[in-house]
């Protein structure tokens, strides 16, 4: 048999999605707010709207179905999506 070759080890680089910005540079987005009888959608995008930056609906954020279509659930979408934008940003 062959003598096994040194394996090099590769540096891992932390790639990031989604737009570039600086620390502690202001952010902008924009929120797509989709309300239904039975649902509320809300989307944020970016300046362009091609990169969906946090989606969450009223459905994610409470267990019971009939529970889907009342302003509570469109305010913890609401809280939600806003969660989900600082944690990126």
């Amino acid at each position: 048999m062959a003598p096994r070759k040194n394996k090099v080890a590769k540096e891992e680089v932390q790639v990031t999605l989604g737009p570039q910005h600086l620390v502690g540079e202001t952010v902008f987005g924009v929120a797509h707010i989709f309300a239904s009888f039975n649902d509320t959608f809300v989307h944020v995008t970016d300046l362009s709207g091609r990169e969906t930056i946090a989606r969450v609906t009223g459905g994610m954020k409470v267990k019971a179905d009939r529970d889907e279509a009342s302003p509570y659930a469109a305010m913890l979408a609401a809280q939600g999506t806003l969660d989900v934008f600082v944690a990126n940003f």
